[in-house]
């Protein structure tokens, strides 16, 4: 196994997700303590491919050059829906093991494969996917599965979930958690804090979210938990509410409104990736209730900041926080409120917190999940 191509859509996009950031450091790791393997990048591009080269950038080290198909991506994916059309057509045969980092193996791919499938989401809450992408999943995703030589999740608790579903696939599946990246999120200085808060108009004080605005992260019950801790403490820091837009995403903007919370939730523009570790390290507390997470990266990140995290007991997230976090249960308003409150009064709990937090991240390396990954990928041959 000696060619090793990566499917770069999740890296190609204006905006990267999880998904893209789990990909990006993946391989930044394996590419970096593996150099006696061949690696490319292969995505498609239509429009602006320019563009597309310059997104990459970040990514592309001096052994993982571009490979880019001229070829709309939306389109191919549409098609291979419907007319199984060989990915081999577009990216030729250099490959002897392609992954492909966002749930989807098209057909006709040269060589082995491995898919990583996050979460299932699709089966545990389908109604907090976006419609496009459940259709994709639910006509995709079992064949893809069928595809690929192996399917990597990222944790202990997405394994079980795919053995769940799909029963058939279980013995395929391999674990490689995430990690986090200790360069890119560290504590930075107080003038660093000082001036990130001072870009995005940030009080001193404040609870931070920092993800997408979606119904899966359970926001819509964050302010209204938040607006319970305002009751009982009518002085409590503004909540930050940090990320991009995905759907449904007027439900949050509703709620606080209805609580009147409109001078006491802000909402930043969109977050550079040079000033997340001084948005973490900057709040009084990182809260991430979210429902259902395949690994749940943010709470990590804010670990490695020195930010006290408070997270639900939901899904993968206990497995990924480990001893370092403070727990609320994801589906009780009063349970994020209690969680809240206890960070906001109790100076102890927030330094202990911190110091469990800079242990854990340290214990979740890129360069550790390089390793298990290169294990499957031995697997294959």
């Amino acid at each position: 196994m000696k060619r090793i191509a990566f499917d770069a859509s999740p890296l190609t996009g204006d905006l990267i997700s999880g998904v893209g950031w789990c990909e990006a450091n993946l391989t930044e790791a394996l590419t970096r303590l593996h150099p006696e393997l061949q690696y490319r990048f292969e995505y498609f591009t239509l429009r602006s491919p320019e563009e597309k080269v310059r997104r990459m950038q970040p990514f592309v080290r001096e052994n993982t050059p571009l490979h880019p198909a001229r070829f709309s991506p939306l389109l191919y994916r549409m098609l291979t829906n419907f007319v199984p059309v060989p990915y081999r057509l577009f990216q030729g045969n250099w490959a002897d093991l392609t992954h492909f980092f966002n749930y989807i193996v098209p057909p006709g791919v040269h060589g082995k494969t491995v898919v990583t499938v996050h979460d299932m989401v699709l089966h545990a809450y389908p109604e907090t996917m976006r419609t496009r992408t459940r259709m994709l999943l639910k006509t995709g995703l079992k064949r893809s599965m069928k595809r690929a030589d192996r399917i990597v999740t990222d944790s202990e608790f997405s394994r079980r979930e795919i053995a769940k579903y799909y029963p058939e696939f279980a013995e395929k599946v391999r674990v490689v958690p995430c990690g986090v990246d200790t360069k890119r999120f560290a504590p930075p200085s107080d003038a660093e804090i000082a001036r990130v808060k001072a870009a995005h108009h940030l009080p001193e004080r404040y609870f931070l979210y920092l993800g997408t605005l979606e119904p899966r992260k359970n926001l819509v019950r964050l302010v209204h938990a938040y607006a319970g801790l305002r009751k009982k403490h009518p002085d409590a820091p503004k909540l930050v509410l940090a990320g991009g837009k995905g759907w449904q995403y007027g439900q949050i903007f509703d709620a606080v409104r209805q609580n009147h919370l409109t001078k006491h939730v802000i909402f930043p523009s969109y977050i550079p990736s040079a000033d997340m570790a001084g948005l973490y390290a900057g709040a009084l507390a990182f809260v991430f209730p979210s429902l259902y997470e395949g690994f749940g990266m943010p709470p990590l990140e804010a670990m490695a900041c020195g930010c006290p995290v408070l997270t639900s007991d939901a899904a993968s997230l206990p497995e990924a926080a480990g001893n370092a976090a403070l727990y609320c249960h994801a589906k009780s308003t009063a349970s994020v409120t209690k969680g809240m409150e206890r960070l906001l009064t109790d100076a102890d709990l927030r330094q202990e917190l911190r110091r469990r937090g800079f242990v854990r991240a340290k214990q979740m390396s890129w360069e550790h999940a390089a390793e298990l990954l290169l294990n499957v990928y031995k697997e294959l041959g």
